[in-house]
């Protein structure tokens, strides 16, 4: 008895990322980030188990979303010193720039695709018809 597995295969850690958003049907905006980091860490354990190499940005972006989680379960301090960009609000923006560059690398695809179905003909000009020496004398009228 044999079974199948099947793995989507994901350029990067942002590509799983930006793949559960969209499978949960997720607002990029609003992101609950333990269902994220669940389903993240869940797919990592997969890959374990399928004896995949398994890449260091994989598991440094499953340890970030950990320590988002864990900054919103913590109460905020009001410190002004070390105010740091909000890791949620990177991400988002992180996300957003790769969601943008994969639908423009579609859109390439696509018109690759649609190009190398046209056939462009050249036309060569025989030698003895060019002329090289022609001198017009133009005026404004």
């Amino acid at each position: 008895m044999s079974y199948q597995v099947k793995l989507e295969i994901f350029e990067g850690p942002l590509d799983l990322l930006l793949h559960l958003i969209k499978k949960n049907e997720l607002d990029i905006y609003d992101i609950p980030i333990a269902l994220i980091t669940k389903q993240y860490m869940q797919y990592l354990e997969l890959m374990k188990r399928l004896n995949l190499d398994i890449a260091g940005e994989f598991l440094v972006m499953a340890a970030s979303l950990m320590y988002i989680k864990s900054k919103s379960l913590l109460p905020s301090i009001a410190d002004d010193e070390d105010e740091e960009d909000d890791p949620q609000q990177l991400l988002v923006s992180k996300l957003l720039d790769y969601q943008r560059f994969k639908n423009i690398a579609l859109n390439l695809r696509e018109y690759e695709a649609n190009r190398q179905e046209l056939f462009t003909r050249t036309v060569e000009v025989p030698e003895d018809l060019v002329c090289r020496d022609i001198k017009l004398e133009l005026s404004l009228f």
